[in-house]
């Protein structure tokens, strides 16, 4: 297992899949290393590749306007990052090989950090984190426990952005997960 920085540093020269070329900036992650929930999205948009960070453009900017409203702070209470460190092209749904060639840092990730909450943000993170037999629309906003964590789902943000429909739930859910969240600090 790598340190954070060798982690960050073997990310930044990655080259494992063809994003490595096109990328401008390596997403690697934002937040409290050592705060016990994470969020992880399915990969970096525009905003983000320009600017490095993770959640900054509109859907970001959802997700933090939301998370704000029940006082949890990025740099305090949790960690967000994707399941890919680089954007992909047009912001197309990643690839399974891109995903499989990022999966092994995500993981170190979680290593590191050691949360207690995983949420998954959208469909690829979905599939990515709990497995292919499970669907956003139907399996949100439930819980399970594996590996010692306490995991759940809800919508991607842009997804809320799109289809007005997903609001009322994705905010029951984010309210959830700082219940949750409250339980285990």
């Amino acid at each position: 297992m790598l340190s954070l920085k060798e982690l960050y540093e073997t990310c930044s020269s990655c080259r494992k899949c063809p994003l490595g070329d096109t990328r401008n900036n390596m997403v690697f992650g934002e937040g409290n290393i050592r705060g016990k929930l994470v969020f992880i999205g399915e990969a970096p948009g525009y905003d983000e590749d320009m600017s490095g960070r993770p959640f900054v453009g509109k859907a970001g900017q959802l997700l933090e306007k939301g998370l704000s409203a029940l006082d949890l702070k990025r740099d305090r209470d949790y960690y967000i990052c994707n399941i890919l460190k680089c954007r992909p092209p047009q912001n197309r749904t990643p690839l399974e090989e891109e995903a499989k060639a990022c999966l092994p840092y995500l993981r170190n990730q979680i290593i590191i950090m050691k949360p207690k909450i995983i949420v998954a943000l959208g469909a690829t993170s979905l599939k990515y984190i709990f497995g292919e037999e499970f669907r956003i629309t139907r399996d949100r906003g439930k819980w399970i426990e594996r590996n010692g964590f306490l995991m759940t789902a809800t919508f991607h943000p842009s997804a809320v952005l799109r289809d007005e429909s997903k609001k009322k739930p994705f905010w029951e859910d984010l309210k959830e997960i700082n219940k949750r969240y409250r339980e285990i600090k």
